[in-house]
């Protein structure tokens, strides 16, 4: 009888009461028969372990999930090195003796996976060996809308747009996520991504929201309570931050602006607000600010009621942790830093020095 596992290995329970043991013994076996008896052991046993943690695996209940990319051709160190590094291996010593088993390492194939910190060694190579479709390499910028989004995927991956729009939204995702917002907006990860080719919406959203809350820290949870802030307002000012696109010189100070105008009482009047309210990205005219949106910042007191784009890391650490500053406003200088000042009078002449710079007017958060 032969059981396959996941793997694709086979463990042959027969062979065991076929090889000839009893006839030769193993005082008496022959140097050719020796290393034949060590190969097919190891291959047993290898294949016994795989099958075995493979099976205790299913039973686990849901963890965090962690997407790795195995490249074409990579060493077994690079390999073991990379699943380490992400928290799924508890002893990256004893997965390399155990890929070097009969050489099971040569059978890892490159993809993407998913995986749950501290996996069970055999369990990993089991899914390495049996492998996975081929991946399209995505870039998802910071920033980002969830529109946007949908428009390049559908661009480069043939995902109808609407169909990904509609599974953003999903009330299931939603409550998972936390976000008062209507979408997963705010939620969807800036970072380079593998996509399985065919990848359907429901997966991408699974792999961009799970990589969010794998970057998201614990500690965040506790200075956003001293704060007074739940986390999806966090992210929802980390995405104005974000939206500014901000030397990373001026993400604090940036930060400590909008802190400081929300304990004052003032509107945070963020011109991305604004842009983000238009749903298209352009230079604002004066018109625009009076654009009648819950969104709009110069009309509504305090945070918008959802984020408005995907931040970074960055952004939200600097949502967290604002310079200590008595700014109240800034201007986008021609360098793509800022100018920051306390009172609205210094603030007004920031602008005129700097209109005169580039010959135009200057972003007036």
């Amino acid at each position: 009888m032969k059981i396959t596992n996941p793997s694709g290995l086979t463990n042959s329970i027969g062979a065991w009461r076929d090889f000839p043991f009893s006839r030769m013994g193993f005082g008496g076996l022959r140097v050719r028969d020796r290393a034949h008896t060590r190969r097919f052991t190891r291959g047993a046993l290898l294949s016994t372990y795989l099958l075995a943690t493979w099976a205790c695996q299913v039973a686990l209940p849901p963890q965090e999930t962690i997407w790795v990319t195995i490249p074409p051709d990579a060493p077994l160190e690079e390999v073991t090195d990379s699943l380490a590094a992400n928290g799924i291996l508890q002893s990256p010593r004893a997965f390399q003796r155990l890929a070097g088993m009969g050489r099971a390492y040569l059978g890892i194939k490159p993809g993407l996976y998913d995986f749950q910190p501290h996996s069970p060694i055999g369990a990993v190579l089991a899914r390495l060996r049996k492998g996975t479709p081929p991946v399209k390499r995505f870039v998802l910028p910071k920033g980002i809308w969830l529109t946007e989004l949908a428009a390049r995927l559908e661009r480069d991956t043939g995902l109808d747009r609407e169909v990904f729009i509609a599974a953003a939204s999903s009330p299931v995702l939603l409550s998972r996520l936390g976000t008062r917002g209507r979408s997963a907006e705010g939620y969807l990860y800036p970072a380079v991504y593998h996509l399985r080719e065919g990848a359907s919406a429901q997966e991408i959203l699974d792999q961009v929201t799970d990589t969010f809350e794998a970057h998201w820290k614990s500690e965040w949870d506790r200075r956003s309570a001293s704060l007074g802030l739940t986390r999806d307002e966090v992210v929802t000012l980390a995405s104005i931050i974000e939206g500014e696109g901000p030397a990373q010189q001026d993400l604090l100070q940036i930060s400590s602006v909008y802190h400081n105008r929300l304990n004052r009482g003032m509107r945070l009047q963020a011109d991305p607000t604004v842009v983000f309210a238009l749903g298209r990205r352009r230079r604002l005219l004066n018109r625009d600010y009076a654009t009648d949106s819950p969104f709009n910042t110069y009309h509504i007191s305090g945070l918008p009621p959802s984020p408005i784009g995907s931040p970074s890391s960055a952004s939200i650490e600097a949502a967290l942790y604002p310079d200590s500053t008595d700014f109240l406003y800034f201007v986008a200088r021609p360098d793509g830093r800022h100018r920051f000042s306390v009172t609205f009078e210094q603030h007004l002449q920031a602008i005129g020095e700097i209109r005169k710079e580039e010959g135009g007017p200057g972003r007036r958060d």
